[in-house]
């Protein structure tokens, strides 16, 4: 990627995190990445499409963190909560670990046009998260009867969400807000992991 582009990325996620996603301007990104606004407007076209790209770009790094993963079945099959909570805790551990990207990702995310540009957009670089889940399906049969999108949001959404209060300060970032969360979480689900 090229550095220039991949800089005003990393400083929209940052003037996000300090002006908010309502109040933060062309000209707070471009002072943060050290460029005019014109040379800022020769990589992105509009705010909008900024915005979008910067979304893109953090979602394409979550997606290459499930590649890295590598998921022991055998162990899913034993144990699957205990499989869970090792997965779902390296994407909680990724969010606390960039701290301007999740503010900007959960304030995206609860933007009035989000599902409109989620519906949209290609989402191809999740294929490992998607194979993923679907073997999760064939396992579980149970989690076949809950809506996608519901899961989606439990799971991914709300660990976003918390890794946010947690960013912020609202929450401890400990082992215990962590296995909290994670009861919570998973409390959810847990009627649904079994194996028919």
């Amino acid at each position: 990627m090229d550095e220039t582009r991949n800089r005003i990325l990393r400083a929209t996620c940052k003037a996000v995190r300090q002006y908010g996603l309502d109040g933060v301007r062309i000209q707070n990104i471009s002072e943060l990445a050290g460029l005019s606004p014109g040379a800022l407007y020769r990589y992105f076209d509009s705010k909008e499409t900024l915005l979008e790209a910067c979304f893109v770009d953090v979602d394409k790094r979550v997606a290459e963190l499930f590649d890295r993963m590598g998921i022991d079945w055998e162990k899913v099959l034993a144990d699957p909560v205990n499989a869970v909570r090792t997965l779902w805790l390296s994407y909680f551990r990724f969010w606390i670990d960039r701290p301007d990207e999740t503010v900007f990702y959960n304030s995206f995310r609860n933007t009035p046009g989000f599902h409109a540009f989620d519906r949209a957009r290609d989402t191809s670089h999740f294929q490992t998260l998607a194979g993923a889940m679907e073997r999760t399906k064939d396992m579980f049969p149970g989690l076949q009867e809950i809506n996608q999108t519901i899961l989606y949001i439990h799971i991914l959404g709300t660990t976003v969400m918390y890794a946010r209060c947690v960013v912020e300060g609202i929450l401890p970032d400990n082992e215990r807000t962590e296995e909290e969360i994670f009861r919570l979480l998973i409390s959810g689900l847990t009627g649904f992991l079994r194996l028919e």
